[in-house]
């Protein structure tokens, strides 16, 4: 699958794994533009970056696949307008999942990895950026760190993408950036690997899709 002709603009939760499909040669789009990670906590900002990356990306592109899940995006304002509305256009293609964990693994994956527990799902997106989402964007302090995290879950999974190996590199390079995550929420995080092929399949469906409306 080519994805000449086609820009991506994607939440920059997913940076590293979607860097990662460009540089192995898989993600040849013209552009590959990022909004600021986390920003689901605060819609305003992420409607404003969206609507101007995707202007940009027009600019390059006739097609724009569009990296956003469907509960990405909650205006509490207006609880009935939602991410599509946002991104809908001519040549503009999301794609099929429900935000970035469920881009890398599936309702049946999460069943099988969480064992009917109630787990807080993390991926490298999520580590690197849970300061500014929990304490910038949300205002959370440890009292209400500690008020909801272990009264909601059992423990954290970070989901690791193969073979970017980020787990492991930090356990053995920077292991504060998983004990202070794990001591704020005091949850224990474990590892658990996942391939990039669903967000690769995800994206593939995507460039099928714009390249079929676009030969109508």
């Amino acid at each position: 699958m080519r994805f000449d002709g086609c820009s991506i603009v994607a939440c920059g939760t997913l940076r590293r794994e979607l860097g990662y499909l460009r540089e192995s040669g898989f993600l040849n789009a013209e552009r590959l533009l990022y909004t600021g990670a986390g920003l689901h906590a605060r819609p305003e900002e992420l409607e404003r970056q969206l609507v101007r990356q995707l202007g940009r990306a027009r600019e390059s592109s006739p097609n724009v696949i569009v990296v956003y899940g469907s509960k990405c995006y909650l205006d509490p304002n207006e609880p009935s307008r939602t991410i599509d509305s946002i991104v809908d256009g001519t040549g503009v293609c999301r794609v099929q999942a429900q935000g970035c964990i469920d881009m890398l693994c599936d309702a049946k994956c999460q069943r099988d990895l969480s064992n009917d527990e109630s787990v807080l799902w993390l991926s490298p997106g999520w580590i690197e950026n849970w300061r500014r989402i929990w304490q910038e964007y949300l205002g959370w302090d440890a009292a209400d760190a500690n008020m909801n995290f272990p009264g909601f879950y059992r423990r954290a999974v970070f989901l690791d993408p193969q073979p970017l190996g980020v787990f492991d590199e930090w356990a053995a390079r920077s292991p504060e950036k998983i004990l202070e995550f794990s001591d704020w929420t005091r949850l224990p995080v474990e590892s658990r690997p996942v391939t990039l092929e669903r967000l690769g399949s995800l994206l593939v469906q995507c460039r099928t899709e714009s390249r079929n409306a676009s030969s109508r």
